[in-house]
């Protein structure tokens, strides 16, 4: 347990005392409680409802003390010592009470065991506590409405654990202790069925229960593990540490671990979304398209049970051969630019850093790219040219350091909800939290201001906050004249975007932005953290050095809780670009028009300077363009799904279905894979070894806990393999030591990371990076001194109102707003594949505001069909009043009901990302029941026997 509590709040500064414990003299802080002092000094106390960073209550009374000269005992967890106390732990008379205390919590035990690990029996066999001599209780209904955890109140000493894990670590507000007396119980929202409650399902009760009375379901942490894996959630940028406990080459059950990022904490993805590796659908054998089944212009309604229908099964021999095979003869027939790659934010570092050296040097062009490019591009188009680097200033634990912390544009509650946790433990300690988004997240509910500006006004609003920065001489003149480059012309510019004026166009009160505009200069740190809903627009860029200028007009960057943090989606979304695996740099952002970065490159690759392309490659959009042009003719993708993620998705798909080789390396058939030439089946992340970089810069070491089924190979095996193909002779070894022979190249192409061995990392799990040296501990936070740019200095660009590409009219009278949901990730090939994940979301919905609802005269649960001017879906409505009216919300995880076919694929033209947010739709009722095939819809545990649900 991991929240900051008010004891650890006190202790800063704290004077020592001197006491006796069991007759020893102890030297110990005065805040400091005893039964944290005995621990440290090797003394055994009983505890149940104490937990190490929990608020103690002192309500089980097992921990129970003798102090000289008091009369009752003391609760060893509530006090703290003072000079010259004598504390005994081992009296008679302290062992008689811990074992009455023992003796009565067992009483009302079941017979039924619902843990390998109850800390009640396993007190009562230390304290030699025999068969209890009290009547149990009645019996409890457990309760079993929950697709992840079951409660079993019968277990239930009511120690408050899951409350405070609940209440003070994830601040999710679910867990409470209500009634009185006898009839006193643990209870969920107004004593509802936990299936039934506002619960998330992150399962840190479950991880703080010390009985059983909540546990995973369906019994699976009864069974003993064969193995246990330290490893890495594999989802979004938080980058959780995590354990995976393995039993016959399958994950019973996950505990998060202590790592820097989540301090064992996890959402319900990390903890119950593990089981797709084991999912019947994943591709086990190579897979070469059928003659006989044509790509159909890229129409097709995708069924993964009927691979064989459109696939026949071939030998890694002739998969490779006809892969590579493909792929080069196009090379050589028309030239190195024909041929394209996607790699994957899913993969390791290793992974992502051959796979761009294999586009390099194998297909001898630029053209590589993966999802950055519709997650964060203009965000980091932007920090390279304000600030010289496109990684983030701060850790997201530095909002526990700020007194500040604006949100803008993110959904952290949904999409990085463990880094919400630390946000709301913050606010919880004093952090003014201001949120900034059109739609009202969970975290507005309780932030400090809430600004709901209308869609597509960032830089209004954002600029009339500096206007009123600058007017009101707020601004840290020094900072500005030290370490920054063009200030006169941002004052030239934000002068006309005052906060009256900018109000009605954003609709924030001008008065709210001139007091934000204050909070945010005058704090002794501010914070700036932000998402998608900044970046993927077509002025996502400006949007970006909006945020960039903010911080250096007040000095709010280059230390301790004062930063720029763009919250990275996958879980190594920023290692894939920090490794090259973009179109325009190297690794560590070196760019490949620069000829000293060419140079160097190709000495590190032995290959003459001239083989090495000195034009930037397409982006993933503007492959898709080539493609239809007749310029792109082959592509090799590995771990990505752009026939879902890309916007105009029936457009992305006509033209992957024009490629004349389409090579796939994926764990589904997912519906790109469905317009491959050939398939070749690849590892999950579970199965595989090595390092990731979280939204942090925490370079993590991921291990492999199980083995990929059947024929499936190690991606990074297979990337080699296709290098032969394409005549490069590369020799890596196999296993682990090819992963680490890999790292260690990286790191001596990659100045950022040089100080990092494989040893280290495998000694260590999480190293910070930049750190240039070895044995350096490496930097938290940057920007300290200085900037990465020629001039050490960062520069201002100002911003100019743009407005959306397509705008609502009277025929597409709405605005779509696409992302992510809470259980689901990406374009759902894993948790849709996720039993309990899948069961709690099964089924596609759009978020309507109740009352755009009722104006359709539609209710909850109704079918809708969406329509834009690409496409249209159909899918069920939801009433969320967390969209603003005139908008629609709808994650682009349903197959069935793919809303990227809707999107608008105009491009903010420094960073090439699509316009996600924001396109012009209608909403009707009725429509065509979207299609389930056969994944989806609850099916995975629909299908179990009831016994075992």
């Amino acid at each position: 347990m991991n929240a900051i509590t008010r004891t650890e709040r006190a202790q800063f500064d704290a004077p020592t005392v001197t006491f006796l414990l069991d007759g020893r003299e102890v030297t110990a802080s005065s805040t400091d409680t005893l039964i944290e002092i005995a621990d440290r000094e090797g003394v055994e106390i009983p505890r149940l409802c104490y937990a190490p960073g929990m608020d103690a209550v002192g309500n089980c009374r097992s921990c129970m003390v003798e102090i000289k000269g008091e009369r009752v005992l003391a609760a060893s967890c509530c006090r703290v010592p003072v000079n010259g106390m004598e504390v005994t732990t081992n009296s008679e008379r302290v062992r008689k009470s811990q074992q009455l205390v023992i003796e009565l919590l067992q009483s009302d035990m079941p017979e039924k065991e619902y843990t390998r690990h109850n800390e009640v029996d396993e007190w009562a066999v230390k304290l030699k506590v025999g068969k209890p001599r009290f009547a149990p209780r009645p019996a409890v209904v457990p309760d079993l409405s929950h697709a992840a955890m079951a409660v079993n109140l019968d277990a239930c000493i009511q120690c408050t654990r899951c409350v405070r894990a609940c209440r003070d670590e994830q601040v999710n507000d679910v867990i409470g202790l209500a009634f009185r007396g006898q009839h006193a119980k643990i209870v969920f929202d107004m004593d509802d069925p936990m299936g039934d409650s506002t619960c998330v399902g992150c399962g840190e009760c479950v991880q703080a229960c010390p009985t059983g009375a909540l546990m995973p379901a369906r019994e699976v942490a009864l069974t003993v593990p064969d193995k246990s894996v330290h490893s890495l959630c594999p989802y979004c940028g938080v980058g959780c540490q995590l354990t995976y406990h393995i039993k016959n080459d399958e994950i019973l059950y996950v505990e998060g671990r202590d790592g820097p990022a989540n301090h064992a904490r996890l959402c319900v993805k990390g903890r119950y979304g593990f089981d797709y590796s084991r999912h019947p659908q994943r591709l086990t054998v190579p897979l070469i398209r059928r003659s006989d089944a044509p790509k159909s212009g890229g129409q097709f309604v995708m069924d993964p049970d009927h691979v064989m229908q459109i696939f026949r099964e071939a030998t890694w021999e002739e998969a490779l051969s006809v892969a590579g095979g493909g792929l080069r003869k196009l090379r050589d027939a028309h030239g190195p630019k024909s041929l394209a790659g996607f790699g994957s934010a899913k993969g390791s570092n290793e992974e992502a850093y051959l796979f761009q050296k294999l586009v390099r040097l194998g297909f001898g062009s630029n053209n590589v790219d993966h999802c950055t490019r519709l997650c964060h591009a203009s965000s980091v188009a932007a920090l390279l040219e304000g600030i010289g680097s496109g990684a983030v200033s701060n850790p997201v634990m530095d909002v526990t350091q700020a007194s500040v912390v604006i949100l803008i544009g993110a959904n952290p509650t949904v999409n990085h909800p463990v880094a919400a946790s630390f946000l709301k433990n913050a606010m919880r300690n004093g952090t003014k939290l201001i949120v900034m988004d059109p739609r009202r997240s969970e975290l507005a509910r309780t932030a400090y201001r809430y600004l709901q500006f209308k869609p597509d006004t960032d830089v209004a609003l954002l600029n009339a906050m500096m206007h009123v920065i600058i007017e009101e001489n707020l601004v840290d003149a020094k900072f500005i004249a030290d370490r920054t480059l063009g200030y006169a012309e941002l004052v030239k510019n934000v002068a006309g975007y005052s906060p009256d004026l900018m109000a009605p166009i954003c609709g924030i009160p001008a008065e709210t932005i001139r007091e934000v505009a204050r909070l945010y200069a005058t704090s002794s740190g501010s914070m700036i953290l932000w998402g998608m809903g900044i970046s993927q627009h077509i002025h996502g860029t400006d949007n970006a050095r909006c945020l960039i200028a903010l911080a250096m007009l007040t000095g709010q960057i280059g230390k301790p809780g004062s930063g720029l943090h763009p919250l990275r989606g996958q879980n190594n979304v920023q290692g894939a670009s920090d490794a090259g695996l973009i179109p325009m740099m190297y690794p560590d952002y070196q760019r490949v028009d620069n000829p000293e970065a060419r140079a160097r490159f190709a000495k590190a690759w032995a290959v003459p300077e001239a083989q090495l392309d000195d034009k930037p490659g397409l982006t993933v959009v503007e492959v898709i363009k080539g493609i239809l042009a007749g310029k792109v003719k082959g592509m090799y993708i590995m771990g990505e799904n752009p026939a879902m993620s890309d916007p105009d998705a029936d457009h992305a798909r006509e033209a992957l279905s024009k490629l004349d080789v389409l090579v796939v390396q994926d764990i589904f058939l997912t519906e790109t894979a469905y317009l491959a030439d050939v398939i070749l089946p690849a590892s999950s992340f579970a199965e595989k070894t090595g390092s990731f970089t979280n939204t942090d810069r925490f370079v993590q070491l991921g291990r492999k806990a199980l083995n990929p089924p059947g024929k499936a190979r190690q991606d990074l095996e297979i990337i080699i393999d296709i290098a032969r193909e394409l005549g490069l002779s590369w020799n890596y070894g196999t296993g682990e030591s090819a992963v680490a022979a890999v790292f260690d190249e990286m790191r001596h192409t990659m100045p950022s990371i040089g100080g990092i061995t494989w040893e280290r990392l495998q000694a260590e799990d999480s190293v910070t990076y930049p750190c240039v040296k070895e044995g350096d501990p490496g930097d938290s936070v940057v920007f300290i001194d200085s900037f990465p740019t020629p001039t050490g200095r960062g520069r201002f660009v100002p911003a100019d109102i743009i407005p959306a590409d397509e705008r609502p009219d009277t025929d597409y009278p709405l605005v779509l707003i696409t992302g992510r949901q809470l259980e689901h990730w990406h374009t759902g090939s894993m948790t849709r594949r996720s039993g309990v994940l899948d069961a709690i979301e099964p089924d596609p919905v759009a978020s309507l505001h109740p009352l755009d609802l009722a104006a359709l005269r539609a209710k909850p649960g109704d079918l809708i069909t969406i329509a834009s001017r690409r496409g249209k879906v159909s899918l069920y409505a939801r009433a969320d009043e967390s969209s603003p009216r005139g908008a629609v919300f709808v994650a682009f995880c349903f197959y069935e009901a793919a809303i990227n076919k809707l999107t608008n694929s105009a491009l903010d033209p420094f960073g090439k990302i699509p316009e996600f947010k924001y396109c012009a739709v209608r909403v009707t009722l009725g429509g065509v029941p979207p299609v389930q095939a056969s994944y989806g819809g609850g099916q995975i545990l629909a299908a179990k026997p009831t016994a075992d649900v």
